[in-house]
């Protein structure tokens, strides 16, 4: 069986979140969707458990992708679930030195797990979601980006952080 493990921290996930995990499942009979716990350079908006849930959420329809939370070293927790690859999207040149620097570390850790970029669809391409927690915030639509009930849950926690 091949497993891929796309890793993040959906914080929320967005539209080119789901449609990374699509195309993965063209390439691999099981994605996991592994969910950072944060680290001392991330600050999410939501808690892990939020974050799970919604992803949960997101992908209930699909039936060969799993959600799991993780935290610690990727490619320990990508040997540990038994797959053969981590999946990452590329949405532009500027995020591919980040992305391939990892690959490179992650491959210098353990050869024997492989990166996939996945390139999302034009459509998505733009999004991040930093930008569609900004626009949010600035009390702008955000429906065409998320699903709804993650653009609910967003909406209203920005609500409540607002002075």
């Amino acid at each position: 069986m091949k497993i891929g493990v796309y890793p993040g921290t959906f914080d929320p996930i967005t539209h080119g979140h789901t449609d990374i995990i699509r195309r993965s499942l063209r390439l691999f009979d099981k994605v996991i969707v592994a969910v950072a716990a944060p680290s001392p350079s991330k600050h999410p908006l939501f808690d892990l458990t939020e974050r799970v849930e919604m992803v949960r959420l997101v992908t209930k329809d699909l039936a060969r992708v799993e959600v799991a939370a993780f935290d610690g070293l990727l490619v320990q927790y990508v040997k540990q679930c038994g797959a053969q690859a981590v999946i990452r999207g590329l949405r532009a040149i500027s995020d591919f030195e980040y992305e391939f620097q990892m690959a490179l570390l992650n491959r210098k850790l353990d050869d024997t797990i492989e990166t996939v970029f996945l390139m999302p669809s034009e459509e998505y391409s733009y999004l991040t979601s930093s930008i569609i927690k900004e626009v949010a915030r600035l009390e702008g639509p955000v429906t065409d980006f998320l699903h709804p009930e993650v653009a609910t849950r967003l909406c209203q926690r920005l609500r409540r952080q607002s002075p």
